[in-house]
């Protein structure tokens, strides 16, 4: 394994259209950051979640990372260091917020991509790795960087259970995004459709539920990745 963040070396290239230099694919093992954009005004808002992953496959078809217990991340607060979950949801998204270094605690988390889909998947697991729930994060198409993926969450979820039942999560936070106008109605509306299309993968229990990543194990020799002190760096591709 690798200590460095999408550094060079290892993975097949990815062919590129148009002429471009081919993209790599990231080998097991290597670490990379799983990071979310705030929703500021503009194309790109700042950083404001940093999670160090460790690759557990990445192919033209599927990126699956693992995130493991006690892994620093950086992780949106209140401007006095209080958590965000505990502010009125009426003020939960206007309140003055900074960023703080956290560790993960509880039980690691495998994160599952697949390219251009407008949502990820996640699992996770009691101690015993019985598997509680499949999560559905409903969020923009990752873009990639040498470093790793971003994104933006869109605050609506699904929760996913072994016995094939589902759940919406966050209504309550995706309304109120949209009335204090971080969401507007167009994007709404795609968020939702995105949600109902993921349901529809549910319910046919297609990929990657269908695939047996509840039987997936990290490698034991895997370090929990460092967070960098750079993790809220501008990828090169967003500075042109």
């Amino acid at each position: 394994m690798t200590g460095t963040y999408g550094g060079s070396g290892g993975g097949a290239a990815r062919p590129a259209a148009g002429g471009a230099a081919p993209e790599r694919h990231w080998a097991p093992g290597e670490q990379i950051l799983w990071r979310y954009r705030d929703h500021a005004p503009g194309p790109a808002g700042p950083i404001h979640i940093a999670r160090p992953v460790t690759v557990v496959r990445d192919t033209d078809e599927l990126l699956a990372v693992w995130m493991a217990p006690g892994t620093e991340c950086v992780k949106p607060v209140l401007s006095d260091g209080s958590p965000v979950h505990r502010e009125p949801l009426a003020t939960r998204y206007t309140a003055p917020r900074t960023t703080a270094r956290s560790r993960w605690f509880g039980g690691g988390v495998l994160k599952l991509a697949r390219p251009g889909e407008p949502w990820s998947v996640w699992l996770f697991w009691d101690d015993d790795w019985q598997l509680r729930n499949w999560y559905v994060n409903l969020e923009e198409p990752r873009t990639r960087w040498a470093g790793g993926v971003d994104s933006v969450d869109h605050f609506l979820d699904i929760a996913v259970y072994p016995d094939r039942t589902w759940k919406w999560l966050d209504e309550d936070e995706f309304a109120q995004a949209q009335r204090i106008g971080l969401m507007d109605q167009d994007q709404a509306r795609r968020v939702v459709d995105a949600g109902r299309a993921a349901v529809e993968v549910v319910k046919a229990w297609g990929a990657p539920f269908c695939d047996g990543w509840q039987d997936w194990r990290p490698d034991p020799a895997w370090r929990i990745p460092v967070l960098p002190e750079d993790w809220d760096r501008t990828p090169a591709h967003m500075t042109s």
